[in-house]
């Protein structure tokens, strides 16, 4: 299995393959082939790389990759662990939608990027609002980032970190130790994997772009992986019934003098990891 640099021509090569395992079925998609790819071994942060290349006249889409982040960031600025070894893909996006909803570019990106893996036998599940779990442990991320103007989106930067063969920490899990004994993995390269996420996050963005939250929502909640656990509320008990279209956690707290259910936004609590 390779671990080694980050080959581009090798990238090219396997995204042909994948194109063929999981096509984009829409005229509309084909302004995405070729994407603008610029790789490097060390940056500060993929997505703020892209945004100063965008600033420079970039073109929308634009790719970048790196082979390590010595600034990454994740959901509300907290620090990203991105070690040599790891996927660090940044994809620059020009959706139609409001600011309000942002959301609903980590939730169609996560869920692209889970089903394509799950093509690939990594059965892969999602954690709100931005994980993407293999083994009830943590396998990647997604940080979207937006440029807004009177309250529409008018670029977004969609970040993708996935462990491959980096050290990880106990909640952490790498594709390279999943696939421990296995003699035939289904990827057997970082650049392959490149092109899955790839691919999967640009089904992803055409299933929300062409159906709508709609298609979307009951796709995701199939592959979420909290729904019916038990979580306290500031101190109440409650039950995860579901993620709203805005991408809000949905709660039915039934200890409370009036059973009712709230709507939790991003970063209010923190679901934690459950091995299984």
């Amino acid at each position: 299995m390779n671990t080694s640099s980050f080959n581009q021509q090798a990238f090219e090569i396997a995204l042909e393959a994948v194109r063929e395992q999981l096509p984009l079925n829409s005229p509309g998609m084909g302004k995405f082939s070729p994407i603008p790819l610029q790789v490097f071994e060390t940056l500060p942060s993929t997505n703020q790389t892209l945004w100063e290349l965008l600033n420079q006249g970039a073109t929308v889409p634009s790719m970048v990759i790196a082979g390590q982040q010595t600034a990454g960031r994740g959901q509300w600025g907290r620090q990203w662990q991105s070690p040599k070894g790891g996927l660090y893909l940044s994809l620059a996006l020009a959706p139609k939608l409001q600011a309000l909803d942002s959301a609903q570019l980590t939730m169609c990106s996560a869920w692209g990027i889970a089903t394509a893996l799950r093509a690939y036998a990594m059965p892969v599940s999602l954690k709100w609002p931005n994980d993407l779990l293999l083994k009830g442990r943590k396998l990647g991320g997604i940080l979207t980032q937006t440029r807004v103007q009177q309250g529409q989106i008018t670029k977004a930067v969609v970040g993708v970190g996935i462990n491959w063969s980096n050290e990880v920490p106990e909640s952490g899990i790498n594709l390279c130790s999943f696939w421990q004994p296995e003699p035939s993995p289904t990827v057997t390269s970082i650049e392959m994997l490149a092109a899955i996420v790839l691919q999967g996050l640009l089904s992803g963005y055409q299933l929300w772009s062409e159906e709508g939250m709609n298609s979307l929502l009951p796709r995701y909640l199939a592959l979420f992986n909290y729904q019916g656990s038990q979580v306290m509320v500031e101190g109440n008990p409650g039950i995860i019934t579901g993620v709203t279209p805005r991408g809000e956690l949905r709660v039915h707290l039934h200890d409370t003098p009036t059973p009712k259910e709230i709507l939790l936004k991003p970063g209010t609590i923190s679901l934690g990891y459950r091995s299984c």
